[in-house]
């Protein structure tokens, strides 16, 4: 074969959510943190070359994520991890998380010890750690720490020309949501009606982030929403969540990240305490346990830290390459699958 570049990935899911696992080809990636290496994936031309080989058409598609596993920065930490999506790299990810830690138990990078494994993950928004359920060779569940998660601004108001004035909460879980109780768009969290959530949440992004500008406090590499989550409660008194990921799908887990944000404005409302655990949903029924581990601090403001647990399976093993003669070497991406958005991937 005349490939110029190829990459192995192990192929993973996460209650309904594909995060494949890129574990050997990966290059070096400039920086001396993981959130400087992020910074890098996203601002330098050839960071998003990269991004743009392993996500978008003809490799790539536009369900799922891809994560780069990397070498840990801190020394406290097992392996570190970015997550290339199609809009961007990302810093953190509950479901990749979990995705990350089966790929690295059971195909034997990382030790597997009965009938329990710890593994840190070094990630852009800081240490997580991951203690995995194995039993027979496989990780059966995995139960993981996530970094602190706080409250931006609750209550937060929005006029849209589509559903008159909206209102949301702006909280991070190692990314910043806008989450917003579904009914406001005339919609239930369905999978008869993902495109309707997609839709709705792909115009509150855009008009969110073009008014009201979101900054980590402590790390700058982290900024803006990513992503607006839908919640609900189901009868039996579950939270149903459903997160819209740009340009145009559902996440098919309940959303780590996600739910650990709303875990801290429950918090802030009274309405969770220390110890408490809750069931998340998602679209399509998969579940996780959302617990409420210990209450801490930043840069001044009230935070959680929350613990997500749920399932990874393993699907497939495959490699990626490059020929250095194909004319599409930098990805493409059409409307009558990625959505109206495609023509603006980056």
């Amino acid at each position: 074969m005349r490939w110029k570049r190829t990459l192995q990935l192990i192929d993973v899911h996460c209650e309904g959510e594909i995060g494949k696992v890129a574990v050997g080809g990966v290059p070096k990636i400039p920086g001396d943190t993981i959130a400087e290496q992020l910074h890098w994936l996203n601002n330098d031309p050839k960071g998003q070359e990269l991004r743009r080989f392993l996500v978008l058409e003809p490799r790539g598609a536009p369900i799922g994520s891809v994560n780069l596993l990397l070498p840990a920065k801190n020394p406290k930490a097992d392996a570190g991890f970015v997550i290339l999506q199609p809009d961007q790299a990302h810093a953190s990810s509950g479901s990749n998380s979990i995705c990350i830690t089966t790929a690295l138990l059971e195909s034997g990078i990382v030790e597997m010890t009965e009938p329990e494994t710890t593994v840190v993950l070094d990630t852009a928004a800081g240490l997580v750690t991951a203690t995995a359920t194995c039993r027979d060779g496989r990780c059966e569940r995995v139960k993981l720490t996530m970094v602190p998660s706080f409250v931006h601004e609750l209550d937060v108001s929005l006029e849209t020309e589509q559903w008159g004035r909206i209102t949301f909460d702006l909280s991070y879980g190692g990314i910043f949501y806008a989450l917003v109780d579904v009914g406001q768009v005339g919609l239930t969290i369905d999978k008869a009606n993902a495109r309707g959530l997609v839709e709705a949440g792909m115009i509150l992004k855009e008009e969110i982030n073009r008014r009201i500008p979101v900054v980590h406090p402590e790390i700058p590499a982290i900024s803006g929403v990513a992503y607006v989550m839908f919640r609900d409660v189901d009868p039996d008194g579950a939270i149903r969540t459903c997160t819209t990921m740009w340009p145009g799908r559902v996440d098919r887990s309940p959303c780590g990240t996600g739910n650990s944000a709303n875990l801290a404005t429950l918090y802030a409302r009274g309405k969770v305490k220390v110890g408490d655990v809750l069931k998340s949903r998602s679209i399509i029924g998969s579940e996780f346990e959302v617990g409420l581990k210990e209450v801490t601090e930043v840069a001044g403001r009230p935070a959680v830290i929350p613990t997500i647990s749920g399932r990874g399976f393993t699907f497939g093993l495959h490699q990626v390459a490059l020929d250095p003669f194909d004319p599409l070497a930098d990805g493409f991406a059409l409307t009558d699958v990625w959505g109206p958005s495609a023509g603006s991937i980056g």
